[in-house]
């Protein structure tokens, strides 16, 4: 199978703006030890978020979507910015630091908040595609 460059630097180039979007959050809301790691819960959401509009979409419009939007925002993009291993090292940082409660608070609102945005914002989407 050969390689399609063009989807390849999609994904790069999504990847980039992925990771400096990710990096940005991060240095606004630094994670405190003990507390609520607001920004890769914010990037996780978000991204979720992101990622099933963006499917939705593509689902909905499949003959009008760009060839190379869905690897760029969804594999690239939407990749570099939301970061399971991150919020995986924020449970367990909570739980060595004695905060159980929080960490279990974190990691199944976490879940929680990103089913939830999957789930608003794809209907959101088939409604403004049914109204177009």
């Amino acid at each position: 199978m050969p390689v399609d460059l063009r989807e390849l630097a999609a994904i790069f180039l999504g990847g980039i703006a992925g990771a400096l979007a990710r990096a940005g959050v991060l240095e606004a809301l630094p994670v405190h030890p003990g507390a609520w790691p607001w920004a890769t819960f914010l990037v996780n959401v978000a991204g979720a978020a992101l990622l099933a509009a963006l499917m939705t979409w593509a689902h909905e419009r499949a003959s009008t979507v760009p060839e190379h939007l869905p690897p760029l925002v969804g594999t690239g993009f939407c990749g570099a910015l939301t970061t399971f291993s991150a919020m995986q090292l924020e449970v367990l940082r909570l739980l060595d630091g004695g905060d159980v409660a929080l960490a279990a608070l974190y990691a199944l609102g976490s879940v929680a908040a990103g089913l939830a945005a999957v789930t608003l914002t794809s209907g959101a989407v088939r409604r403004l595609e049914v109204r177009a």
